[in-house]
């Protein structure tokens, strides 16, 4: 069963995940958009979008330093565990409750903006769900962690390191080498979080998430498209006469 639950499922949605965007692209490239609805509404939007944005940003960067940093590393350059826990529990914190917060305007104003419901998916659906059990998890088993004498399910518990644990599974499951008994010692709420989280990237080629991967990369070296040329100093345009006022367009 550990093996089944984290070796061979999270394989799978990192397959579906990988081969989904390449089938995506080559066979929908006009639907590889979040299909911006701005033009609807963006009082709500001004306030939601950035929130949501540079708050998932920070969780990324915290995962990054959480999972794939070591902390024989950390350790190394003078980081000391009690600074480390300090600024996982107060930069995570805040960057989970303000995606939190982001993500709840952005569901508000789809939900009770008409036509930005109207234009919502049911893939939209299920992707808010499962970001949403995603973000709360991770909120939970931060609190959880640091709280002293408080397991990630709000009981009394010993302290648990994920950093002894979930994260070197983590870095195994990269090198295609997982030990499924470090995950199956974690405690439930970073199971949890983990198995959302893989269900969550399943789901991603095939939702509006996509468009993380998008760059206007192409922008940079587009030669520039003229569509109209003027002389500052006569007013005239390419043509040999000048450009007939409006009222003389007969």
């Amino acid at each position: 069963m550990n093996t089944l639950l984290w070796v061979v499922f999270p394989y799978i949605c990192l397959t579906i995940f990988v081969v989904g965007h390449f089938w995506r692209y080559k066979y929908d490239k006009f639907g590889w958009t979040t299909r911006s609805s701005q033009l609807y509404e963006d009082r709500l939007l001004r306030w939601g979008s950035p929130m949501f944005h540079f708050g998932i940003l920070f969780v990324v960067m915290g995962h990054i330093m959480g999972l794939l940093v070591p902390k024989s590393w950390t350790d190394a350059v003078g980081l000391s565990q009690e600074v480390y826990h300090f600024l996982a529990v107060s930069v995570g914190l805040l960057a989970g409750f303000l995606t939190l917060a982001g993500i709840a305007i952005l569901i508000y104003r789809r939900r009770t903006t008409g036509p930005v419901f109207s234009a919502t998916t049911p893939m939209d659906k299920v992707m808010y769900v499962f970001l949403v059990v995603v973000i709360l998890l991770g909120l939970a088993n931060t609190l959880g962690w640091h709280a002293p004498g408080i397991n990630n399910l709000g009981g009394p518990a010993e302290h648990y390191n994920y950093r002894e644990g979930v994260s070197i599974w983590y870095r195994q499951f990269l090198t295609f080498h997982p030990d499924a008994d470090l995950m199956a010692a974690a405690p439930l709420g970073f199971q949890l979080h983990t198995l959302v989280a893989c269900l969550l990237f399943a789901l991603w080629p095939f939702t509006r998430l996509v468009h993380v991967f998008s760059a206007p990369l192409g922008y940079l070296t587009r030669p520039y498209i003229v569509y109209r040329s003027r002389d500052v100093r006569t007013g005239r345009g390419v043509g040999n006469r000048a450009p007939a006022r409006g009222w003389e367009r007969v």
